[in-house]
């Protein structure tokens, strides 16, 4: 798929002759959140991908709003913060994914506790990622319906307070479930789903609910149902590409299922469905990336252009809208659509600005915004001005500053991309007054954020609560996993 810019994020509305006027403020709708983990934007059909075949988010694409130049963070915990405080990860204490690095500031103001404000109640089902000690998980951060694997992904132990409960796979985890663990049965995508189903039966029609389906899938390991590898198998010469769809087919199977739900329910018209991916694509990339430069964990394109999806039936027209927008925006936007008041903590928290301009009209006017990328990720007890200049851009509606410095200096790129989709032709040299004014801008930026990193330097739990909680319920860790216990099993280090 071609490019003139792409990007975000979300719809919401109201039924009137005239979609494109509706008024997207106060309506209450029913939300429904769906993130994955390590898709890449060119991992879906939609967008092009020549072999993956994704019906069901082709749908929510084609039947709602999708923003073709939306960014997010170029790992997975720093994304999730923003988007549930609608401000920059590094504001929220999140600067990694492991190693304490991933858990979102305790007087950060959520998506949840706001909505809640207004009548919301809300549910997570999957993956949580900011934070595993007690205080730091999603009970305590307002969502009233608990049901989530620990650490960045299913089966993953780090040294400190990241971990998953012990002996977990994809196929059928423990997981925690409103404080205790609970054994499951079926592929995790399959029980996430199920049970997020389960829940809005539950719930629907008694008040406005918000759904948070986090999927741990595709992330690594490729764990993948045999059946769903068979779709793939013989369509790619590369067996992790093929299992990476087979997960994502199963993800597009749950996400038709949904949509059907609703449409029994009847509250379809009631319900407002969002979907993104969390960062740059991976195992995917080496068939498709839509031409961009870079994957996960890159502050290229490749490393922070996202899928975003807004589809509500019946309420705004469908539209693809180009304005450079991003994960921060998510919060103040559900939020006016909710009619949920910031008080003045929220408000002074929140620099992303409401979407609901561009939902009720595409071609509405957007200020020029200034955006900053950081991929983080320094050494541990280092200083965070040892990787100021490394895996960091300042991006513009028409221009990506780029430096990927090993020396830690500002080794600027200059890209037009509004020209350049693929990101190969350099113009700094040639744009030095382009290059100053972005690189003054970054100057100003980060001695703002450093201070607010409030987890660098954090000392390592002994054990992570999964473990201690595991302890608890059943008695003592299996025992294969006790002997492993000390070595701390990791599985990608991403």
């Amino acid at each position: 798929m071609k490019f003139p810019l792409l990007g975000l994020f979300f719809a919401a509305a109201f039924v009137t002759a005239d979609l494109s006027a509706a008024n997207l403020s106060n309506k209450h709708p029913n939300i429904i959140f769906i993130l994955t983990d390590d898709q890449g934007y060119g991992d879906i059909s939609a967008h092009g991908n020549p072999i993956l075949k994704t019906p069901n988010l082709d749908r929510l694409h084609n039947e709602g709003v999708r923003f073709t130049d939306f960014h997010v963070s170029p790992t997975c915990a720093p994304t999730r913060s923003a988007l549930l405080t609608g401000r920059h990860e590094f504001k929220n204490g999140v600067t990694h994914t492991i190693l304490e690095r991933e858990r979102m500031a305790l007087e950060a103001v959520t998506l949840p506790q706001i909505l809640k404000t207004v009548g919301y109640t809300s549910g997570i089902f999957g993956k949580w990622h900011l934070g595993d000690e007690d205080e730091y998980q999603p009970d305590r951060r307002g969502f009233d319906e608990v049901f989530i694997h620990g650490a960045g992904g299913i089966g993953q132990h780090y040294p400190g307070s990241c971990g998953d409960a012990p002996g977990n796979m994809y196929a059928s985890p423990l997981i925690k479930h409103n404080g205790k663990f609970e054994k499951t049965e079926g592929y995790c995508t399959d029980v996430f789903f199920s049970q997020a189903t389960q829940w809005i039966e539950t719930v629907k029609g008694k008040s406005p609910f918000y759904v948070h389906i986090a999927t741990n899938v595709p992330h690594s390991p490729l764990q993948v149902r045999d059946e769903d590898l068979a779709r793939y198998q013989d369509k790619v010469s590369d067996l992790n590409a093929a299992k990476f769809f087979g997960m994502l087919a199963n993800l597009d199977d749950n996400v038709g299922k949904l949509l059907g739900k609703l449409t029994e329910w009847g509250i379809e018209k009631d319900t407002l469905i969002v979907f993104m991916n969390d960062n740059g694509g991976t195992a995917g990339c080496k068939v498709f990336n839509d031409g961009m430069r870079g994957t996960k964990g890159t502050p290229f394109m490749g490393g922070t252009r996202a899928s975003s999806f807004w589809r509500w039936t019946g309420a705004i027209a469908p539209a693809a809208v180009s304005k450079l927008t991003a994960h921060i925006d998510f919060l103040p936007t559900l939020a006016e659509i909710a009619g949920a008041k910031l008080d003045s903590k929220a408000s002074q928290q929140v620099e992303g600005r409401s979407l609901v301009p561009l939902l009720e009209n595409p071609a509405s006017e957007w200020p020029e915004r200034t955006l900053f990328t950081h991929v983080g990720r320094w050494n541990k007890d280092a200083s965070p001005e040892t990787g100021k200049y490394a895996n960091c851009s300042v991006r513009t509606p028409q221009y990506h500053l780029v430096s990927i410095s090993k020396q830690n200096k500002p080794e600027w790129m200059l890209f037009d991309v509004q020209k350049d989709h693929a990101e190969q032709q350099d113009i700094a040299a040639a744009n030095p007054e382009i290059v100053s004014r972005l690189h003054a801008s970054y100057e100003k930026w980060w001695p703002a954020v450093v201070p607010m990193m409030v987890n660098e330097g954090a000392p390592l739990l002994a054990e992570n609560p999964y473990w201690t909680l595991y302890r608890k319920q059943f008695g003592a860790l299996p025992p294969e996993e006790d002997a492993a216990s000390k070595k701390r099993r990791s599985i990608d280090g991403k």
